[in-house]
């Protein structure tokens, strides 16, 4: 577990440091005097043979992850897998691409530009998940490419690192339902993700999840600095199964939503 925790802590200090500074705060507010368990992390890509899932997902392979799942968001048009650690204390990795070839000839000349950027001896260092962006950037690509996809203008803003970390509820003692948790938050100052209701999914689905909206980050764009969505936080509620142990998947119609935390 222990290249394990190298990894993890290494995204956990690109994400608070760079995406999401407020998980300190969130931190501050749930924690019981134990760290908080962490149930999952999201990464984004581009399904482009240089940076596609698949060489995002090596670097877990090498240390013990297994692939686990597979889902589709054909209105976003994204295509994500989630791997999972044999030690059940370690967290879950969700990594989705966007189907570049899915969209405008435009935002794929744009994308294929970025990409080609990327220096391939940089995606042989692990440190690459967590390392940001790639490639050079203005303002206007920004918006030109967040005005067709969100997810392609996130990404080409950020890069490559920890798009959200997720709090498993399953393991406070203070709090039970994800709905106190939230109200919590609201108390403190944060917005809540509203798509699709606060709260996505049920317990029939045997996974509940929230999220708070995206933390406004400045990003170095190549023309000036910018405020732009970054990172957000999750919280999970995971129910057991017929054999008594916790679902351990995703539900794609509340991981579609989930998605829409860093809508501006």
């Amino acid at each position: 577990m222990e290249r394990v925790e190298q990894l993890f802590n290494a995204l956990w200090q690109d994400y608070t440091q760079r995406l999401c500074p407020s998980a300190g705060q969130v931190h501050d507010l749930l924690e019981e005097g134990e760290p908080l368990l962490n149930d999952h992390i999201a990464l984004r890509t581009f399904n482009l043979p240089q940076v596609g899932l698949d060489r995002l997902a090596a670097p877990f392979i090498a240390i013990g992850y297994k692939p686990c799942g597979r889902y589709h968001f054909e209105a976003k048009k994204l295509y994500a897998e989630h791997f999972e650690h044999p030690n059940p204390l370690a967290p879950k990795v969700f990594i989705s691409e966007l189907m570049v070839g899915q969209f405008s000839s435009l935002l794929q000349e744009t994308v294929r530009d970025l990409v080609n950027q990327v220096p391939e001896e940089a995606m042989h260092d692990p440190a690459f998940l967590y390392g940001g962006r790639l490639w050079d950037l203005d303002y206007a690509t920004y918006e030109l490419l967040s005005a067709e996809s969100e997810y392609a203008g996130w990404l080409a803003a950020h890069g490559f690192g920890a798009n959200h970390f997720t709090v498993s509820i399953n393991q406070l003692e203070q709090f039970t339902e994800i709905q106190e948790v939230n109200h919590l938050l609201r108390h403190n100052g944060f917005v809540i993700n509203e798509s699709g209701g606060e709260v996505k999914g049920s317990p029939e689905v045997m996974l509940e999840q929230s999220s708070t909206m995206a933390d406004r980050v400045p990003v170095n764009f190549s023309d000036g600095v910018r405020e732009v969505p970054g990172g957000f936080y999750e919280f999970a509620k995971r129910y057991p199964t017929a054999d008594g142990e916790l679902y351990r998947g995703f539900v794609e119609a509340s991981a579609d939503k989930i998605f829409e935390s860093t809508n501006q």
